[in-house]
């Protein structure tokens, strides 16, 4: 998923299951800025004080995506949840393998990825780590079929739209079969470019096994729109397994309608149209006002650290502590830690 989806839907589920703008502008935020921080290592202070961060996602140019144990530490963790072949936690004594690392969606797996997040949300960092969880809760269905590792396993032929809508036309599957298929590496969904992530999108494609596999985005885009929902009104009921609802009718009709009805290929360019209706109310918490700004004057890192520039040392002020920029780092390291040392190993897997 894109932009669009990761701050714009995320903002607008947010509000609907009962957060107010300031806190909604925190999870969305937090939910798509997983796909920014690339940079990782510490952040040094003239006074001698120091910050460690890690990162939660490589540029697709980046000799990190070669190396398994970053792989293992960012696109599992992040991005391609494994779905443990939909199989209960400690469920006989099978075999295990890569197929148990290939992302599902609303896995089990995630379901009690959701639930901590539930269950530890009195935290400086709460609000961000929902908003980061939301981010990966929602890529188990963009992303399912596909592991975050480099693996024969993403291997995929024969990408192409369904239907007639052509919005890629057929020269970009053929360049697809003919030359990407061998000059992209098959880590998590690259051989199939974009279209696990556009919202519009109905296409296909066959798999590692030779069997052919149909997606229908707006039905699945719509769906973790919903269970997002349904989390999120837990959350702030602080009980994990309350019956709530989900996104009323009049509601989704409308997101489903941005989902499809914007059929540009720039993932920013559909964002805009988010915003637009966003701002315009057209979603029933009236309107509102939202907006996302990754590198420049006003980011969470200009806030936290005075500038956007990498530098030696900064200048250390009291409110770092208390910096959203921060505290979503602190996030991302909670629930890697969590996640590769606490979830996963319960469900036998050893990633990292």
């Amino acid at each position: 998923m894109q932009i669009d989806f990761h701050h714009g839907t995320t903002y607008v589920a947010a509000r609907l299951a009962g957060f107010s703008g300031k806190d909604a502008d925190v999870i969305a935020h937090s939910a798509q800025y997983v796909d920014d921080v690339t940079s990782q290592g510490p952040v040094r202070f003239s006074n001698k004080f120091l910050y460690n961060r890690i990162c939660s996602a490589h540029r697709m140019i980046d000799t990190r995506n070669t190396r398994d144990l970053d792989n293992h530490r960012v696109w599992i963790p992040f991005h391609f949840l494994p779905g443990n072949r939909d199989q209960k936690a400690g469920s006989g004594a099978r075999t295990k393998s890569v197929e148990d690392l290939v992302c599902r969606p609303n896995s089990l797996v995630a379901q009690e990825m959701v639930r901590q997040v539930i269950i530890d949300q009195n935290r400086d960092y709460g609000l961000h780590r929902l908003g980061l969880t939301m981010h990966i809760y929602a890529d188990t269905w963009a992303h399912q079929g596909f592991a975050g590792l480099l693996d024969d396993i993403n291997e995929v032929e024969d990408v192409g739209e369904s239907g007639r809508s052509g919005v890629f036309g057929k020269g970009l599957k053929r360049y697809l079969n003919d030359f990407l298929d061998d000059a992209i590496p098959p880590l998590g969904h690259g051989r199939a470019l974009d279209f696990p992530d556009i919202p519009f999108l109905k296409w296909g494609y066959i798999n590692h096994r030779n069997e052919p596999v149909t997606r229908d985005n707006p039905t699945d885009f719509c769906e973790a729109a919903d269970e997002m929902c349904k989390a999120m009104r837990r959350y702030r009921l602080g009980d994990p397994d309350a019956s709530v609802s989900g996104i009323p009718k009049p509601d989704m009709e409308q997101i489903q309608s941005l989902f499809v009805a914007n059929k540009s290929k720039d993932g920013e360019q559909r964002h805009k149209k988010w915003i637009e209706a966003i701002q315009e109310g057209a979603f029933s918490f009236g309107p509102a006002k939202a907006g996302y700004i990754t590198d420049r004057d006003g980011s969470w890192k200009h806030q936290a650290l005075g500038t956007i520039a990498d530098l030696i040392r900064y200048e250390y002020k009291a409110s770092f502590l208390k910096s959203n920029w921060k505290r979503f780092h602190d996030a991302l390291l909670a629930h890697r830690f969590f996640l590769l040392y606490e979830l996963l190993p319960r469900y036998g897997i050893c990633a990292a």
